[in-house]
């Protein structure tokens, strides 16, 4: 009687079980793109260039008594907040799976970039109310050369380092570098914003503008908080991976795909710098378990090689058994590159 299988996984140590009863040596693990501990450099580096920002800023703000220089330090001080929970993050998701976390802890960082989204909102909430206040109250701007010279030199450093970030972070897929360095990169615009505003303010000398300022950059940051905010909550959700992401896997499955062989049910899943598939595998109810295996272990070592660091599970299924039609809510290769859709006595019959 032809052997008939039903399900092979691929196991978190993505051990590999050769003839039964003869176990094999697992392959040595593949380096893990965006591991915590090599990212930590660039968590400290945001922790350093924060420091420094708020002392340049805080110095331009007591130079010249400007709200909208305040403004810009408030939104440093919470990217010294936000470079420290990013430290804390990295250090998490760096941890390996254990008992309690099979799958690993890579979902920290997205309770990182939510952190700093709240806390962008907390900034902004200051800001607005130092600008209102301001509005009622319009004062004079002191020395308003040297303010916004310090203010110009603390946006060149953050522009330097929110690009670092950025690359680094999309580099190693970590959302707690790139959500630093976007937030980063805002704090540069809303500086130059904020030397305009000043200059303007001293040509002009209505006082007011300054607030206004404050209060336009207030919005800005309230809406760069609001994007991290989203997007964490969609990592936690189990968000699939990216449209570009998705076609680049389904490209690849269509060059197994055949008469004989196709592919359902696949579903995808971001965490943290982590990819997450699994599929079923239809293939002839007729094939030994050891030619249904040597195939998903092909497939699998293929998508790990084009994606880097990914978990697979695979779950293989006859072809000619209408249960393996049941599709569930993931892509359908056929969907995509044509195939068989349901069994084929059923389709002989039609």
């Amino acid at each position: 009687m032809a052997a008939y299988p039903f399900l092979i996984a691929v196991p978190l140590a993505r051990a590999r079980i050769g003839d039964v009863g003869r176990p094999t040596q697992p392959p040595a693990p593949a380096p893990l793109r965006g591991a915590g501990q090599n990212l930590t450099k660039f968590a400290w580096l945001a922790i350093a260039t924060a420091v420094v920002t708020i002392a340049l800023k805080m110095a331009a703000y007591f130079l010249t008594g400007s709200v909208g220089l305040l403004s810009d330090a408030a939104e440093s001080v919470v990217n010294l907040v936000a470079a420290f929970v990013a430290l804390i993050a990295l250090h998490i998701a760096a941890r390996p799976a254990d008992a309690k976390h099979h799958f690993g802890h890579s979902k920290a960082e997205y309770f990182s970039a939510a952190v700093e989204g709240i806390m962008i909102f907390v900034a902004a909430l200051v800001i607005i109310v130092a600008a209102v206040r301001r509005l009622l109250q319009p004062a004079e701007i002191e020395q308003v050369g040297l303010g916004l010279a310090i203010t110009i030199i603390a946006a060149l450093i953050n522009g330097a380092v929110a690009l670092i970030l950025i690359r680094a972070g999309r580099s190693y897929n970590s959302i707690t570098l790139e959500a630093d360095g976007k937030h980063l990169m805002t704090d540069l615009v809303t500086s130059v914003g904020v030397v305009l505003g000043v200059a303007l303010v001293a040509v002009t000398g209505w006082l007011r503008l300054d607030p206004i300022v404050a209060f336009l950059v207030a919005c800005n940051i309230i809406y760069t908080g609001w994007g991290l905010i989203r997007r964490s909550v969609d990592g936690l959700m189990d968000h699939t991976m990216s449209t570009e992401d998705n076609e680049r896997l389904t490209t690849l499955l269509r060059g197994y795909a055949a008469e004989d062989i196709t592919f359902h049910d696949i579903r995808t899943r971001e965490a943290g710098a982590e990819k997450h598939v699994s599929m079923h595998v239809l293939v002839p109810g007729a094939w030994t378990v050891e030619r249904g295996h040597d195939l998903l272990e092909d497939v699998e070592e293929a998508i790990r090689t084009e994606f880097g660091r990914i978990e697979v599970i695979t779950h293989l299924e006859p072809i000619e058994d209408p249960r393996s039609y049941e599709q569930g809510p993931g892509l359908s290769l056929p969907d995509v590159v044509g195939g068989p859709t349901e069994p084929p006595a059923a389709r002989t019959v039609s």
